[in-house]
């Protein structure tokens, strides 16, 4: 896994999962931490991830929001976004264009 960028925009790369939780968290909350407004995390790049991959990510998106920031998810692999519609999450983590429930191929 790795994580490129600055306090307002990241990019996440290879996987998220119980091996990178910990560095992911601290770099993001980092993120979180030091910037204002937005902060776009682009997935575009994420290979996979796990349950604590996700927990990550929701963790990240309740620290923004308690900072008065807001979590953009931007990117998000397809098998992701079905991730994200399974479990009901797309209704809470704002994506960058939104997901188009309708148009992703059942499995």
């Amino acid at each position: 896994m790795h994580i490129s960028g600055d306090h307002s925009e990241l990019v996440v790369g290879g996987r998220l999962d119980v091996r990178s939780a910990a560095d992911a968290r601290t770099i993001l909350h980092e993120a979180v931490d030091a910037g204002e407004g937005d902060l776009l995390l682009d997935l575009s790049g994420l290979e996979s991830w796990d349950a604590t991959g996700l927990g990550v990510i929701m963790g990240v998106h309740r620290r923004a929001g308690r900072r008065g920031r807001r979590l953009v998810l931007r990117g998000v692999p397809l098998q992701m976004q079905r991730l994200l519609v399974a479990t009901r999450l797309h209704r809470i983590l704002a994506v960058e264009g939104g997901i188009g429930v309708e148009n992703l191929p059942r499995v």
